[in-house]
């Protein structure tokens, strides 16, 4: 697992497949209220959380986002809260659903799309994710502050594993969204035109390098 420093208050861990090839990107967002974006699987997990402690210095975790329910967005979550027991999760309303049938009981954070949360560090705004093959309601997030757009598994970059960053437009990312992101070309639709008008500088990708736009 690398530890990349994007910002001076932000950064990514990724692992490499080489067999795919893809990466699997969480990202930490420091500050008073410390929020991390994805687990990983729990083998990424266990790599990531000595990561963690070391960048927080003694200070508690205070929250994970789950984008939605996927071993590599939430399947070290389990292993993330025993070591950080007072983590809040944030999740849709679907995706608790799905937690709470894998036995989780510690406290959420249930948003909807276009609700906002606040906090000492960050602001995020949550969009309408439908996510996988059963377009499960998910949530994707943007942190109006630093206005990075956290897109989980639309915008994966494949075949490109050893770039750490790269440039990329928001309108060519947007516009070639299509169904094997989203198998549903009325949902498709959808996503793209909520997002079409959305001001970001960056793409924290699930997958791939972190995307710097023009």
């Amino acid at each position: 697992m690398e530890q990349i420093k994007i910002l001076d208050d932000f950064y990514k861990f990724t692992t490499e497949n080489k067999a795919i090839p893809l990466t699997f990107n969480q990202y930490l967002i420091l500050g008073d209220e410390p929020l991390l974006v994805h687990t990983g699987s729990v083998q990424q997990t266990k790599e990531l959380v000595p990561k963690i402690k070391v960048l927080l210095d003694g200070q508690d975790l205070k929250y994970v986002f789950v984008s939605h329910f996927e071993y590599d967005e939430c399947g070290g979550l389990e292993y993330l809260l025993s070591h950080f027991p007072n983590v809040k999760t944030i999740c849709s309303a679907i995706t608790l659903r799905q937690l709470v049938g894998f036995g989780f009981t510690n406290e959420v954070i249930v948003k909807k799309p276009n609700e906002i949360l606040e906090t000492k560090n960050f602001k995020l705004k949550f969009i309408a994710y439908p996510s996988e093959a059963h377009l499960w309601e998910g949530l994707l997030a943007i942190d109006l502050d630093r206005k990075i757009f956290f897109s989980s598994d639309i915008f994966i970059k494949m075949n490109n594993i050893f770039e750490k960053e790269a440039r990329s437009n928001w309108k060519y990312e947007v516009d070639n969204l299509n169904n094997k992101d989203i198998p549903s070309i009325d949902e498709l639709k959808t996503l793209q035109n909520n997002l079409r008008d959305i001001d970001v500088k960056y793409i924290a990708t699930g997958h791939g390098p972190f995307l710097k736009l023009d």
